[in-house]
């Protein structure tokens, strides 16, 4: 449990699939922890249960806290928390700390840390990797960009929830490397659903194709989590809707276009995922692209209900 002569208080802004889990661990590891979220009500609940306060509004929120944490579905969403009425950037005030888990564009994310420190507010972006069942856990990973004497105030509220903690460099270099990260593991969850659909049209054993890829370079994390769909139709292992990875995909081919930067792969992949969007599947998880791709192509691998 955690024990200091001045407990840092914290605010949790955002407690959805992946900012509950953080949430969670926070609270249970000896944290005072004040929690905002007016559409996850039940995960807003199930905090309040371990020990949590649910705040009237973000400035009561961030009355409450010394550390906020902000954990949405994009930037855009963080932006209405900033700046919007009644918003972060005027209820904070000098020698609050905001960290933005919010695998966001990093473009707004050094915009917004600007904006708070004339107010002498530090900011940090530190995204998560891994799964909502990770954090859950506590064992996911993080990477964090900002001041390193802001890092190391928080680096122990980090440790509450996450097992690999990577520090990056400035403010905005954690979200850039994350969006890096998603292209490698989102473009991988459709170069396997493309192989897959292929190969079960061709006839082949898809069992034995698993035990291929398990043996040779085609076996990554991604696969691991994917390969209880394509034996078993279990998605499970891998919650990433495909709204939320098709997001991710189309912030790292803006920010690539921006640099400039070569994005050939990157928009194949995200139309790809807009494919998915399209279909009407946004909420369901990547692990069934080779679905609607085999779909696609007049075969039928674990139909949808």
């Amino acid at each position: 449990m955690h024990t200091t002569e001045t407990p840092l208080r914290i605010g949790y802004i955002g407690v959805g699939l992946m900012g509950h889990g953080a949430a969670k661990n926070i609270v249970l590891k000896g944290y005072s922890l004040t929690v905002f979220d007016p559409y996850a009500k039940d995960n807003v609940r199930d905090l309040v249960e371990k020990g949590a306060t649910e705040a009237a509004s973000i400035v009561d929120l961030a009355s409450k806290s010394d550390i906020v944490f902000v954990n949405l579905p994009s930037s855009k969403e963080v932006e209405q928390v900033v700046y919007g009425a009644d918003g972060l950037l005027g209820a904070s005030r000098a020698g609050m700390i905001v960290v933005d888990s919010t695998t966001a564009d990093p473009t707004v994310t050094k915009k917004i840390g600007a904006d708070l420190l004339k107010r002498g507010v530090e900011m940090i972006d530190a995204p998560n990797g891994r799964t909502p069942k990770e954090i859950e856990a506590g064992k996911v990973s993080t990477y964090v960009g900002g001041s390193k004497e802001a890092i190391d105030k928080v680096m122990p509220v980090f440790s509450t929830y996450a097992d690999t903690i990577i520090r990056t460099g400035a403010l905005g270099s954690g979200t850039t490397i994350k969006l890096i990260n998603n292209f490698i593991t989102v473009g991988t969850g459709a170069l396997l659903a493309e192989a897959v659909a292929t190969a079960h049209k061709l006839g082949v054993d898809l069992k034995v194709l698993t035990e291929v890829f398990d043996a040779g370079g085609a076996n990554s994390v991604m696969f691991q989590w994917i390969k209880p769909w394509i034996l078993e139709g279990d998605d499970s292992h891998l919650k990433g809707p495909f709204r939320i990875a098709a997001k991710d995909i189309k912030a790292y081919a803006r920010m690539a276009d921006a640099a400039p930067a070569m994005s050939i792969l990157a928009n194949a992949v995200v139309q790809i995922y807009q494919l998915a969007l399209v279909q009407g599947h946004a909420n369901r998880n990547i692990p069934v692209l080779a679905e609607i791709l085999a779909e696609l192509n007049g075969t039928k691998i674990h139909p949808f209900d």
